[in-house]
């Protein structure tokens, strides 16, 4: 089944009864498969026996035009190589499985004199405190606002709170107990910080403890309004710990599932820490090969974390055969992994959990995709083509009184959305509130580049718009030499701008087609439209903020991120350094009074 410009015997003769790493290449160059071996000779002859492959297997065999391996002095190290491997060349027929996204933590702010529990993302640089990782965004925010419900810790920015005067609405609400206009002294405010750190640690008993003595003793000395505070406190402490407690005691975990159904593998990921389950991320991708649910753990577990945070057990679904192999790898000075399968009653229970919600996670998805793809032939059908579109790309334009333009591309294939895709566009250039010229500088930018990278052409393009922005998007894709290669659709929105009355307009076609409310095609062009306006709203209002919120030092030439912090230090905020004249600006560290003529002059023009 081999390659004909493949010598297989040849290749297998030479190899090596050594640990590695092969890769298998196809025609163009690109790499097909990557694995891992104990034993190179062993392995890879495996793949060119005459029986016993499956036919995704055997596929690919067929596809290898050149093949190559890496040796390792032990199996550890080919698993850290294979994971690099992966990463770096992308092959076909592996399963990507590590989400590009870093984690998302929570950060204590300390260094301030009011600290701030805040959400991040990204490297961990700075000298604060950050509690997680947490598996997803939303279950930061949830933590985060049971911390503000609880504690009434301030919420806004530095910036923001520098420069109140008044408390703001979270105040009034309880969820801040406006330190900025000295509503509660230091002293009492580091003492809740001092408790939300406690409930982060998992030590909520002990302060549930401490603030049942806080009451009897406040309750003792007649101070009952104080008494009642520490009352409520212990009840949402309660209420929270009801809520997201899974097993009594501590620890760390991370229960991992995984369920195959028509070709298609879901992974789940279950976070507890200390006892506390902050939530789960499922990933669902294709089984190119055919993969068992063990191997597909197997390949799964490497990827997401060596070199990633992981915790102190790592609980799975399925018995896996490099379960030392890998320990071994996660193993740091600090810190041992274990990675279990046979376990008994909790952590039984949560595999259990984890299996099933995983298994229910991808029936929703294949359900998901089957009504998406009976929408994209009923589309076929309405527009009369001879395909159900595989590919289609929907831009629209976002801005405020023509500020800040921004333009957005969605993209959708056989399974639905596929974000890593998305683009957005910062327009520049043209006469605010020019909508047609907005789009057909979106497009330009969009197609010139996928022409360039040899990147994946639509079979639809699909635009927010009537006949004047179909009629910008034609002479886009003629310029490019692409507009007979793709179906290009104007959605525009019937005389009272209500949803079901969308009128569709076909570039190259004179009469307009009106769907039904109850199409099929209709939705998944509705949910493909709003998905493109919702992203471009995204984008726009990120760009109005950042430029609403932007220092005027940022734009002043020999002015770097420290030296404006030393500033703002120096002289206590932005007004007050609008104040100061050339000579008491020239007195600030590291400000020489050229730069403090800069200064003045950027200030005051």
């Amino acid at each position: 089944m081999t390659s004909e410009a493949f010598d297989a015997g040849r290749f297998l003769a030479l190899l090596p009864a050594r640990p590695g790493v092969y890769i298998f290449y196809q025609t163009d160059g690109k790499a097909l498969y990557v694995g891992k071996a104990a034993n190179l000779k062993n392995r890879v002859s495996s793949y060119f026996r005459t029986s016993g492959l499956s036919p995704k297997t055997r596929l690919m065999v067929s596809k290898i035009q050149r093949a190559e391996i890496q040796q390792t002095a032990t199996e550890g190290e080919a698993l850290l190589l294979e994971n690099n491997l992966i990463k770096d060349k992308r092959p076909r027929y592996n399963i990507s499985l590590r989400d590009d996204k870093s984690f998302p933590y929570i950060r204590l702010s300390e260094q301030a004199d009011f600290p701030r529990f805040a959400f991040y993302r990204g490297r961990r640089a700075r000298p604060d405190t950050y509690y997680g990782p947490y598996p997803s965004a939303a279950a930061v925010r949830e933590m985060l606002a049971q911390l503000h419900k609880i504690f009434r810790l301030r919420q806004c920015s530095d910036a923001f709170f520098r420069n109140r005067s008044r408390p703001c609405l979270q105040y009034q609400i309880k969820r801040c107990s406006a330190p900025c206009v000295g509503r509660i002294t230091r002293r009492d405010y580091l003492d809740d910080v001092r408790q939300a750190k406690a409930m982060l640690a998992g030590r909520d008993f002990a302060l549930v403890d401490e603030l049942a003595g806080k009451m009897e003793r406040a309750s003792g000395a007649l101070e009952y309004e104080a008494a009642a505070r520490h009352r409520d406190r212990i009840a949402l402490l309660q209420r929270a710990r009801s809520e997201q407690y899974v097993a009594s005691g501590s620890g760390d975990a991370d229960v991992v599932a995984v369920a195959v159904e028509a070709g298609v593998a879901c992974f789940g990921v279950v976070s507890i820490r200390q006892g506390r389950n902050l939530g789960a991320r499922f990933q669902v991708r294709g089984n190119p090969l055919d993969l068992p649910p063990s191997e597909l753990l197997e390949a799964f577990l490497p990827q997401n974390y060596l070199g990633a945070p992981a915790p102190a057990e790592i609980l799975v679904s399925e018995k896996i055969a490099g379960r030392a192999l890998l320990q071994q790898a996660l193993e740091t000075e600090n810190k041992r992994v274990a990675v279990k399968h046979n376990c008994r009653a909790h952590r039984a229970r949560w595999i259990a959990a984890a299996r099933l919600n995983t298994t229910d996670h991808l029936r929703a998805h294949l359900n998901q995709c089957s009504q998406v793809d009976a929408q994209r032939r009923a589309l076929a059908d309405l527009l009369s083509l001879d395909e159900a579109p595989a590919r289609i790309e929907c831009f629209d334009i976002s801005h405020t009184m023509g500020e800040r333009t921004v333009g957005a591309c969605v993209v959708f294939d056989a399974h639905g959305p596929v974000k890593s895709d998305y683009r957005r566009f910062n327009i520049t250039g043209i006469e605010p509130g020019d909508d047609y010229a907005a789009m057909e500088q979106t497009l330009m930018r969009r197609y010139k580049r996928v022409l360039e990278d040899d990147g994946k052409l639509p079979d639809l393009v699909l635009i927010d718009g009537g006949k004047g922005q179909l009629g910008v998007a034609g002479r886009v894709l003629d310029e490019l030499q692409i507009l007979g290669q793709v179906v290009l659709l104007g959605v525009s929105k019937g005389r009272e701008r209500r949803a079901g009355e969308e009128r569709l307009h076909i570039c190259g076609r004179a009469r307009a087609i009106t769907p039904p409310k109850t199409s099929a095609a209709l939705r998944l062009i509705q949910r493909v439209r709003d998905e493109a306006h919702r992203f471009a709203i995204g984008g726009h209002r990120q760009r109005r903020a950042k430029a609403r919120t932007a220092s005027p030092l940022q734009n002043i030439d020999g002015i770097g991120e420290k030296r404006r912090r030393s500033l703002l230090r120096y002289f206590g905020g932005l007004r007050e350094i609008a104040r100061a004249g050339v000579e008491d600006l020239a007195k600030a560290p590291g400000i020489s009074p050229a730069l403090a003529r800069r200064i003045y002059r950027q200030l005051h023009d």
